[in-house]
């Protein structure tokens, strides 16, 4: 069964494209892959499925490298982190809720979430490129001097698309009611909004048609309020409070000023579906439809043995198609131990990343905020 957006370029004919149409390539996206020690056998064998496409340019593994019930020990984190380096595409990896706001629960081991969010940056975002065994360039926010800390907040370009990689998980986007100043999410609200400002500028300043935006978080973009800002420091109400309320008012203001085609992709908490949703739910202030942005909600039945792959060719319309691929069954799962500790193999070649910009291509700083199915789908 097939499901197609329209999202028209042409409602959009004042903005000064790149001439020459981009090189058609593909990427995967995957995410909760790794609930248990017993499926990192097969996320290796699906990272090995997702490489043999030589179409493929790169994968996303949109969040959760672990499960809700595991401990957040480095141990595993870096038993993980090894496992996604075996990819032979490159890989960016985007943190989820299991990740590091979880980690405060008594089975994931009790630790602090931000400090072991701290600990991922210092470990698995250590790097100015992307995990893989063929590594492409990233941009990360933590070039900017006020936003040091946010490594996981990426960005980087794919022949005419910009590519965005935010900090946003599930269930609520790390909002808690305690008492006090909720400076974790406050400032992370502050630097995401910051970063997709800055995505707009540099697609506009490259001639960018397209941007797509990848978060762990279900970020319920039906339910869309129009309260002040920082609403939830008045006493009452807070039990409604919507955590993803100022990432909406960010993406509704992205779809503004760029004005071309928009994507965000997320994983997606119900799983009734079949493998993906693709729709056009986000409306801004006014109560009107935002139409240059689409949302990819994907839910594999079987995450462990099938990607949701994207398909991307600008001068045709629609210019992305998204499938829900299988792993071959004839793939055998790797041979134990499935992760050695010897030093990794020299890297087999892969094509280029068509125009895979590098990451010191950092446009002037914007001014900073005020700190107050299993069938196919098109998007035009």
């Amino acid at each position: 069964m097939a499901l197609t957006i329209a999202l028209s370029l042409a409602a959009h004919a004042s903005v000064s494209f790149a001439k020459e149409a981009a090189p058609n390539y593909a990427f995967a996206v995957i995410g909760s892959t790794l609930q248990s020690s017993a499926d990192e056998a097969l996320t290796q064998r699906l990272l090995e499925a997702i490489g043999r496409d030589p179409d493929v340019s790169f994968v996303v593994y949109d969040g959760n490298l672990k499960s809700g019930k595991e401990a957040c020990r480095d141990s595993l984190f870096e038993t993980r982190h090894t496992l996604l380096d075996t990819s032979k595409p490159a890989l960016v990896f985007i943190p989820g809720q299991h990740d590091w706001t979880d980690c405060g629960t008594a089975e994931a081991g009790g630790y602090d979430p931000v400090e072991r969010l701290d600990q991922l940056r210092q470990t698995l975002f250590a790097d100015a490129s992307s995990m893989g065994q063929n590594p492409i360039p990233l941009a990360r926010e933590s070039e900017v001097s006020r936003f040091r800390p946010y490594r996981e907040n990426v960005r980087w370009m794919v022949g005419e698309t910009v590519f965005v990689g935010l900090n946003v998980p599930g269930p609520n986007n790390h909002f808690l009611y305690a008492g006090g100043r909720n400076g974790e999410f406050e400032d992370r609200v502050i630097a995401n909004a910051f970063w997709l400002d800055h995505a707009a500028e540099y697609a506009k300043r490259r001639g960018a048609r397209a941007i797509v935006v990848l978060v762990q978080g279900d970020f319920d973009p039906e339910r869309y309020e129009r309260p002040e800002r920082f609403a939830w420091l008045r006493f009452g109400h807070r039990s409604k409070r919507d955590g993803f309320m100022e990432f909406k008012r960010s993406l509704v203001k992205l779809a503004e000023t760029f004005r071309g085609p928009v994507v965000v992709i997320h994983q997606d908490d119900d799983r009734s579906h079949t493998g993906f949703m693709i729709d056009q739910p986000l409306r801004n202030d006014k109560g009107d439809l935002v139409t240059n942005l689409t949302r990819i909600a994907f839910a594999p039945r079987s995450p462990q043995n099938q990607w949701v792959q994207v398909e991307v060719d600008l001068a045709k319309r629609p210019p992305f198609r998204v499938t829900v691929r299988d792993v071959p069954k004839s793939l055998p799962l790797p041979a134990a131990p499935a992760l050695p500790n010897t030093a990794p193999p020299v890297p087999p070649s892969m094509p280029p990343v068509p125009d895979s910009s590098p990451a010191s291509e950092l446009p002037p700083i914007l001014p900073e905020p005020a700190s107050s199915g299993t069938g196919a789908s098109g998007l035009n």
